[in-house]
């Protein structure tokens, strides 16, 4: 690889053993990808906080230095951590202390977590705790070359914020973080990030859940290359968006879409093709739109629905208000647990708004920092679970065994106060 002065002498050891360290990573990182150089970065988005055993056991043998040398530096040595170079946050980990007690997930991880919360936010790490990190100030500008994880903030920033990022893991970003360097290849240059297929809805796509099943359709049929979207859709917002790309990513692997005259680099359909060719259109109709709700709904058979989630990616504040107005002189059917996942910071907007009263006051709970999917629990003895996430539709059946249905922001409501999945496709 090519390397700035700079960059040698961080490699070489002029900013101290960590950053030599983060350098060496970056370094094999680019060659094994075929990168000639690396590339400015002041936004980065990981993984540090979040508890596991290996990270325990690293911790009791050398503390949170040792545990980010080995986890996210790929380095065995012993070693002090530094304060970030660029800004660094941290997206979802574990479960909080919101959540003690509703689960089986551990106290000691909970308090093993908070402990790497202290360690890393002395460091410079920004604990956002959430997946949806533009939701709550780290909005990336256009063309801003970023190192960001968790598949739907990627997709998001791409296609919506027009930033810059691959789909990093724990120890590219770890090493950016403290070099405030990732290599430049993939989403980074501009040639990648044009589009290879072109898809046509022909379905009306206009509201949460159709952006959600739409989005599963084209991330099946384009797996991980980058769509173009046109057709029949009415001018889609924040949560539509994220919906739509958190399906792309889970059905595929879709890191950028383009949406004529929406999205920033597509302002019109040859824009997004970078003036190529443009492909006959796959098309989403109705036959296609029933194949989207029935694989989706194919994990659930009993109605009895004992657990519903709200919130994946982490919801709006938006929607968290409708989820209260919803249940508004409700009050959730025994043995029913309804949860909604949102930021830290946009649950005290909820409290202050009265949100989060008329959620608890109906027996509901507004939860933080996580998902059943990443902290791998549920509420004890969950047999069924509703969703308005196809996302959550896909992972959670795999991850914790049980059934799933899908449907609207609504119907899972409903199901909360009955107990009963009523759902169908309109």
């Amino acid at each position: 690889m090519q390397l700035t002065d700079e960059e040698i002498r961080m490699r070489d050891g002029a900013d101290g053993a960590a950053v030599a360290a983060a350098m060496d990573l970056l370094i094999r990182y680019g060659e094994a990808l075929g990168a000639e150089r690396l590339v400015d970065t002041r936004n980065v988005a990981g993984t540090m906080t979040q508890p596991s055993p290996a990270k325990a056991q690293l911790v009791r043998e050398g503390g949170w230095a040792k545990a980010y040398a080995v986890i996210n530096l790929d380095c065995d040595d012993d070693i002090e951590i530094p304060r970030m170079k660029v800004p660094t946050c941290q997206l979802q980990h574990g479960f909080s202390d919101d959540a003690e007690g509703l689960t089986a997930y551990s106290p000691q991880s909970i308090e093993l977590q908070t402990d790497a919360e202290n360690y890393y936010s002395e460091r410079g790490v920004n604990i956002l705790a959430t997946c949806t990190p533009y939701q709550v100030g780290n909005l990336p500008v256009r063309g801003e070359h970023v190192a960001w994880m968790e598949s739907s903030a990627v997709v998001y920033a791409n296609s919506v914020l027009g930033a810059r990022t691959n789909c990093e893991g724990g120890a590219s970003t770890g090493a950016a973080g403290l070099t405030g360097k990732i290599p430049y290849w993939g989403n980074h240059i501009t040639e990648n990030r044009y589009a290879t297929h072109l898809l046509q809805a022909d379905a009306r796509i206009d509201t949460f859940q159709e952006w959600g099943m739409f989005g599963y359709f084209v991330g099946e049929h384009v797996q991980e290359a980058r769509p173009a979207i046109v057709g029949s859709f009415a001018q889609p917002d924040l949560a539509d968006l994220k919906h739509f790309g958190a399906a792309t990513a889970t059905s595929g692997g879709v890191e950028i879409f383009h949406i004529p005259g929406i999205t920033p680099e597509a302002p019109t359909l040859e824009a997004a093709f970078g003036g190529g060719a443009i492909p006959e259109p796959i098309r989403y109709g109705e036959a296609e739109r029933r194949w989207v709700y029935d694989t989706l709904n194919a994990q659930g058979e009993s109605d009895e629905v004992d657990f519903i989630l709200l919130g994946c990616p982490h919801a709006s504040l938006d929607q968290v208000a409708l989820v209260a107005h919803l249940l508004e002189g409700k009050r959730l059917k025994e043995g029913t647990e309804l949860w909604v996942m949102t930021p830290r910071a946009l649950r005290t907007m909820a409290d202050r708004n009265g949100y989060t009263r008329a959620i608890t006051r109906a027996g509901g709970k507004v939860l933080t920092d996580s998902c059943p999917a990443m902290s791998r629990a549920a509420p004890p003895g969950t047999k069924v679970f509703a969703t308005d996430s196809a996302k959550q539709a896909h992972y959670l059946p795999a991850i914790l065994g049980i059934e799933a249905w899908f449907g609207t922001l609504e119907e899972c409501v409903d199901a909360a106060i009955t107990g009963r999945w009523r759902g169908a496709l309109a």
